[in-house]
């Protein structure tokens, strides 16, 4: 199939195909005598592993180890646990940090007055000062 049949099949964008291949993620396609890109089943997997590993957020190194592990039957599963287990590590510190991002918004924006005043504990909190509710003049943090 050509690239555009195997995008459709795999799911993934002729231009990351290219990309793929550009890095080399995937072997290169086959060509033809009219040098077309000429994609087999296996190539379809290899893209629809690509796909469902970035999807679940797998760094591009990551996903060329896990592809092949895949590829590799004499593999043993701890290996690919331990990638697993990492990236679960690295997936929990993130939604740490996207959690204490949504406490302080919350609280800059419970701060914030909303109204037709210029004061806004929301950009002073960007621009580097305390956000002080009880005290209406704020101090530049040090």
């Amino acid at each position: 199939m050509n690239i555009g049949q195997a995008s459709l099949a795999s799911g993934v964008s002729a231009k990351m195909i290219r990309y793929y291949e550009q890095i080399g993620l995937i072997h290169p396609a086959e060509r033809t005598g009219n040098n077309y890109r000429v994609y087999g089943e296996q190539d379809i997997h290899n893209l629809r592993f690509i796909k469902r590993s970035r999807t679940l957020g797998f760094s591009l190194e990551e996903t060329e180890t896990l592809l092949k592990l895949w590829q590799d039957k004499s593999r043993e599963s701890s290996a690919v646990k331990e990638i697993a287990l990492s990236h679960i590590a690295d997936l929990e510190h993130k939604i740490a940090e996207m959690k204490s991002m949504v406490t302080t918004l919350s609280h800059l924006a419970h701060c914030c007055g909303g109204d037709h005043r210029p004061d806004c504990p929301i950009l002073d909190d960007l621009a580097g000062f305390d956000v002080l509710p009880s005290n209406p003049s704020h101090r530049h943090k040090n």
